[in-house]
């Protein structure tokens, strides 16, 4: 749709002020009171304005106002789909909503790595590997801006802490940006053709990122061809001169300082009017481009987006062990453990929350099933969460933004246990974790380690349900990886829901009872113990030096992130990156690969020989041969869930994988180069279960410009 003005024409008659103007935010929203900022009026040209979103439309309301959202699940999960298509309709449900309350631009997905586990903005990222973040970033970007929204790629780039996010220095190689954390980006980029892109808090190698030309224009816009929007992260930098000539387009949130800064930058010669005009064009053009969005909003479908939520979170819970307790027969009579089941977290904090018209808890879910709850027990877990926490605090936990510190979990006696034992066929525990924005998680117990009271709930439940020969299954409610090593041999079943959104309570008991077979794969990879995870093993790694308040952090494990890592150098993992279990069990067959002079073709056979429906993640590894540049001993290069099969059901698949995705970064040539010789594919259901292997060769050295 044309606007009643002509980008170029405004331009040329706009006064340096309203430039100005344009190009710097405002923080404090006015058309949509709560939204994260809006840009400013100018002329004939009305603001937008920008809100989270990474697990669901976010915008603050106060008193009687409040702008609820469905709640989906956290991008973690989203990840652990493997399932494209399920995403892209998270996306498109997200951006309806957005369009619902006046919102042009989301400021969703984010896609920075999980090079640190303990990260606390993980759960809002997608994965450890580049291709799965960068593959689930486009087809969420697609949904969202099938509606009309902007979608928004960020934080861009390097920002895979929280700890001092607004001044760290990221030192890392050439070679690790651009085979890791600039990959997922480019990917998401070229695939998906976001309208805008946020840069990150943080410096890379010295250099703010949105104060880097050198990031910005010669990376992302010359050789990616980026057309968007690029905007600050709220607060980041400390020159706008110096982001608007890198290539900044908008200032978030802004103030009037900064209006004037820029204004007498222009004056005085500092900031040439090419730069501002380049910037208020792309301001415009978003503007332009999300029209139509503003122009054509309808009511929302809130059951269908819930159905959506729910599709994505169950396709996303991962079954990490099955002593064949799972899954339970109707009727089953089971004894919930743990607070989690009553105060169930469907997200993270931060910009990753948002306000749900109803959260169904695990207990809630698990009442509604064909399970039979011992009422008494979990009546003890709810009394005594409303007395811990206070029934004002329970009553905002899903609406306001709450953190929930840690109360004992094992408030059940030895003797309590053995009478839930006696009474009931199965035991579930539940253990929760909670991360956000603006802080990280930490190697203690209460953290990545359990604490010792959820060890002793584990360790007496677990006594007395297995001396009646009865089995005992843990819930992981969790924003990111957990210690599990100590305590896994104690109990028969493990699942790992995440942070599922508001459906959490439905996903568990249809899961549970095997309504839906599991068949998510892990995005990050478990590791045994914390001195086992790369960046634990340097204090030069992270979070920098001294730990409590970092200047800097150095990439030194390079680009051996995740399984990179571990596959490189035989360490093994508790559960290795693209680990998940099924009630039913799947064979690879009839493996073909076909080579042409720009792509490898692998096709195989997958075939459902177990007795329950399920779908199955194929996952394509890569071992390259060893050459002059330095490899991991294998990289992820292709995926593909299959639909769902039937007992004895057959899907042949087929993934293709162009050339120049197996190219490694030349540093000292400052090319993407495939060195010849003979290229192992690795298929999998895992990256450690290997199912088929094939090879094909390269017979001469291909060259790519970044």
């Amino acid at each position: 749709m044309s606007m009643v003005w002509k980008i170029d024409d405004l331009i040329a008659v706009l006064s340096v002020e309203d430039k100005v103007k344009l190009v710097v935010g405002v923080g404090r929203a006015k058309e949509v009171p709560g939204a994260a900022g809006e840009t400013r009026s100018v002329k004939d040209v009305k603001p937008i304005s920008l809100t989270d979103g990474p697990s669901g439309v976010r915008i603050e309301g106060s008193g009687d106002l409040w702008y609820y959202a469905t709640a989906f699940p956290a991008p973690i999960m989203l990840a652990s789909t493997w399932n494209p298509e399920v995403v892209e309709e998270v996306g498109k449900a997200m951006g309806e909503e957005a369009k619902y309350y006046n919102i042009s631009v989301l400021l969703a997905p984010g896609l920075n790595i999980h090079r640190h586990p303990l990260c606390g903005r993980n759960f809002e990222y997608f994965s450890e590997d580049p291709l799965l973040s960068g593959v689930m970033a486009a087809t969420f970007v697609r949904g969202v801006q099938s509606t009309g929204v902007a979608a928004t790629l960020k934080h861009f780039v390097a920002n895979e802490q929280e700890v001092n996010r607004r001044i760290v220095d990221t030192i890392v190689s050439e070679k690790a940006l651009r085979e890791i954390y600039l990959k997922a980006f480019e990917i998401a980029i070229k695939e998906g053709d976001p309208w805008a892109i946020m840069c990150s808090y943080n410096k890379l190698n010295g250099v703010y990122t949105c104060q880097s030309e050198w990031l910005l224009t010669q990376v992302l816009r010359n050789e990616w061809g980026f057309k968007g929007l690029v905007m600050t992260d709220w607060g980041a930098g400390d020159n706008p001169v110096e982001q608007i000539k890198a290539g900044t387009d908008l200032i978030m949130p802004g103030n009037d300082d900064i209006v004037k800064w820029v204004i007498e930058a222009v004056n005085r010669g500092a900031l040439p009017i090419h730069y501002l005009d380049r910037a208020v064009k792309k301001v415009l053009e978003l503007i332009e481009r999300t029209a139509t969005a503003r122009e054509s909003r309808r009511e929302i479908d809130w059951k269908k987006h819930s159905e959506v939520a729910y599709r994505a979170a169950v396709e996303g819970v991962v079954l990490l062990k099955n002593n064949g307790i799972l899954p339970l027969k109707p009727g089953t009579r089971v004894a919930v453990f743990g607070t989690g089941q009553v105060e169930t977290l469907k997200s993270g904090m931060g910009s990753g929350h948002n306000h749900p018209r109803y959260v169904v808890t695990i207990l809630e879910g698990l009442k509604k099933s064909e399970v039979i709850v011992d009422e008494e027990l979990s009546s003890r877990y709810e009394n005594y969460v409303l007395s811990k926490r206070g029934k004002d605090k329970l009553d905002k936990l899903y609406r306001d933004e709450i953190l929930l510190e840690h109360i004992p979990q094992d408030i059940v006696s030895e003797e309590d246990v053995a009478k839930y034992a006696e009474r009931n066929d199965v035991a579930l525990i539940v253990i929760t974790r909670i991360s956000g924005e603006g802080w990280d998680r930490k190697s203690v117990k209460g953290d990545f380690y359990l604490t010792d009271d959820e060890q002793k709930l584990i360790d007496i439940v677990s006594k007395y349900f297995h001396s009646k020969e009865k089995k005992v299954i843990v819930i992981l409610n969790i924003a990111g990886p957990v210690e599990i090593v100590s305590w896994r041999d104690k109990v028969d079943a493990i699942l790992v829901i995440w942070l599922p959104g508001q459906e959490a309570g439905k996903v568990v008991a249809d899961i549970l009872l095997g309504r839906v077979s599991p068949s998510g794969k892990l995005p990050i990879t478990f590791p045994k113990d914390w001195k086992d995870v790369p960046v634990a093993k340097s204090s030069e790694c992270y979070p920098g030096i001294p730990q409590d308040n970092p200047r800097f952090v150095v990439y030194c494990e390079d680009i051996y992130v995740g399984y990179r890592y571990y596959d490189t150098f035989g360490i093994e993992p508790a559960y290795e990156f693209g680990y998940g279990l099924s009630y039913t069990k799947f064979e690879y067959r009839d493996i073909k690969v076909e080579k042409t002079g720009t792509s490898v073709k692998v096709s195989l056979d997958v075939i459902n020989v177990g007795a329950y429906p399920g779908k199955e993640v194929v996952q394509i590894y890569i071992k390259a041969p060893k050459g002059r540049i330095p490899k991991p001993f294998q990289e992820l290069k292709g995926f593909k869930k299959t639909k769902l099969l039937k007992p004895g059901e057959k899907e042949r698949i087929e993934i293709t994988i162009p050339i120049r995705e197996l190219a490694s970064f030349d540093p000292d040539r400052k090319l993407w180069v495939v060195e010849p010789g003979e290229y192992q594919v690795r298929v999998g259901t895992s990256s450690r279960d290997i199912r088929l292997i094939a090879s094909f060769t390269i017979s001469e050295e291909h060259i790519f410009a970044p």
